[in-house]
């Protein structure tokens, strides 16, 4: 299995895979059922998710996409099953918001220790048509568990945390973590990030599982970071061109 991935158990049954050697620190999310299994994103295509996958599990997967950024579809053409939101259907099939040469500089950024068969000049942004194509209010099934579809619009436009009401477990892709909450790309929205947030408020929620950086994320974060965007768009800062707002441990970029 590739060095590139850490792979760590968060219960029985349900396995977070990360990218921690690239300043993104992707996290992904395995989770096995009595019928198959979802992976929440594939990162950033670096390594071959699928072996570590197949280390875990032989279910069927289906890839669940918490939205089509480049750092969460990288291994998506490892997988037959693919979901996305219907507002990004099209950029995987075409119509990505970033062209390679931006992609391929975000990637290298800063220096980082890839391993010795990945080449950053062959780099591809993958493309491909989903086989589902999620709504706000579907359901995941994996036999004895269930993900529910939440649509939470503004980090982009497909943007969909999962949440799973057995365990009370929200999967927040790029709407909750420690760190810079991106809301400043011509394709985000920093009202409807806010509103998105909200809409998390009511969940009962006993673990929140990032998209990137720090695992152990308190659940009071969620209210925080809507209070912040709450007083950014009272203070009249909830819009493009208005900066990073720094908070106790986290970011706002908008």
């Amino acid at each position: 299995m590739s060095e590139w991935f850490t792979v760590d158990r968060i219960d029985r049954d349900t396995f977070v895979i990360s990218e921690y050697k690239h300043w993104e620190e992707t996290h992904c999310y395995l989770l096995c059922g009595t019928e198959r299994a979802v992976l929440i994103d594939t990162g950033l295509g670096v390594g071959s998710i699928r072996d570590v996958v197949d280390s875990l599990t032989d279910l069927p997967v289906t890839v669940a996409t918490t939205h089509a950024h480049w750092d969460h579809i990288g291994g998506h053409r490892y997988f037959e099953r693919i979901a996305v939101h219907e507002a990004e259907v099209g950029w995987l099939t075409g119509k990505f918001p970033l062209p390679p040469e931006a992609v391929k500089r975000n990637l290298t950024c800063r220096p980082c220790d890839f391993p010795a068969d990945f080449s950053p000049d062959d780099y591809h942004i993958f493309q491909g048509t989903p086989q589902i194509v999620l709504r706000d209010g579907d359901c995941l099934s994996l036999g004895d568990r269930t993900l529910n579809v939440i649509h939470t619009p503004g980090h982009s436009p497909g943007h969909c945390c999962f949440y799973e009401p057995e365990r009370n477990y929200l999967y927040s892709g790029d709407l909750i973590y420690q760190g810079c909450l991106d809301a400043f790309y011509p394709s985000t929205d920093p009202w409807l990030f806010w509103r998105s947030v909200r809409r998390l408020l009511p969940l009962k929620i006993s673990r929140v599982l990032p998209g990137h950086h720090r695992l152990s994320v308190p659940v009071d974060l969620i209210g925080r970071v809507e209070r912040a965007f709450q007083d950014l768009a009272r203070e009249g800062n909830l819009k493009h061109g208005g900066g990073v707002f720094q908070y106790e441990d986290f970011q706002i970029h908008i």
